[in-house]
């Protein structure tokens, strides 16, 4: 670990950046979609064949499936993307030595931030903005925003200054170190960061459809309020099977962004 990663974390040692090695990361990439498919395989079976009343049929009908997955999908991604363009810059410009000494402040206020109950952010965030999608949007990328930002900075101190240096030395700009030699080595811990985001999304975007914000927490609810299990259970299983393809997908991605020899 480099000095200016002790300082940043107060001398203690670096958190883990969840950085895997590359055989466990294409195991993985193996292994997720399988896994995926026989549980959506084994529930689809049992959908076509469940004996249900009208309510529960007509919650776990395929149009409303469709629908509900896309909104959800829509509004992960749209999180998603709000958190990378601030939480990144965020973190790059909190590594440059006249905005060092906020690192330390800025990450603790991001950590109370993820620590507050996600719940209880969008429903503040309704009350105050009022419901619907672009509330449970900022809710959710407060929410999200400390892993990618942690992970940023983490990477970023992690770079073996000598190369930095080095970078220096031949006449590169400070721009043309940043893009040239710290992104490229500092990346994986950065993708970890954001597929840790992605997961978290996925999940909390449950909680969206307490303010008309739409997504699959709608059959959760549906089933506690009016007692169809089915219906609960039915919702769960496919925001699980859903996190998990997200976070297959941001292997992928991870493993093709990724420069050879860094990870």
């Amino acid at each position: 670990m480099s000095q200016a990663a002790e300082e940043t974390t107060g001398g203690a040692p670096a958190p883990d950046t969840g950085v895997e090695d590359r055989r466990t990361t294409i195991g993985l990439i193996i292994g997720l979609p399988l896994l995926c498919a026989v549980v959506l395989g084994g529930w689809a079976i049992w959908r076509s064949t469940a004996d249900l009343d009208d309510i529960e049929a007509r919650q776990l009908a395929w149009g409303t499936i469709l629908d509900l997955t896309r909104e959800h999908i829509v509004l992960t991604l749209i999180s998603t993307v709000v958190v990378l363009v601030t939480a990144i810059p965020t973190g790059i410009l909190l590594t440059r030595p006249r905005l060092r000494r906020f690192a330390s402040p800025i990450t603790a206020f991001a950590n109370a931030g993820q620590a507050a109950p996600v719940i209880g952010v969008i429903v503040l965030l309704a009350i105050w903005l009022g419901f619907g999608t672009s509330t449970a949007v900022l809710a959710l990328a407060i929410y999200a925003f400390l892993p990618v930002l942690r992970n940023t900075i983490v990477g970023l101190e992690q770079v073996d200054q000598t190369l930095v240096e080095a970078a220096r030395g031949m006449g590169m700009s400070g721009f043309d170190v940043l893009r040239r030699v710290e992104l490229p080595l500092a990346l994986p811990v950065i993708m970890v960061g954001a597929r840790t985001a992605l997961v978290l999304l996925v999940g909390a975007a449950s909680f969206a459809t307490f303010i008309n914000a739409g997504g699959l927490g709608a059959l959760i609810v549906t089933g506690i309020s009016l007692f169809r299990y089915p219906v609960l259970v039915s919702g769960a299983l496919i925001i699980a099977v859903l996190a998990l393809l997200i976070d297959w997908a941001g292997r992928v991605l991870e493993l093709l962004l990724t420069p050879k020899g860094t990870s």
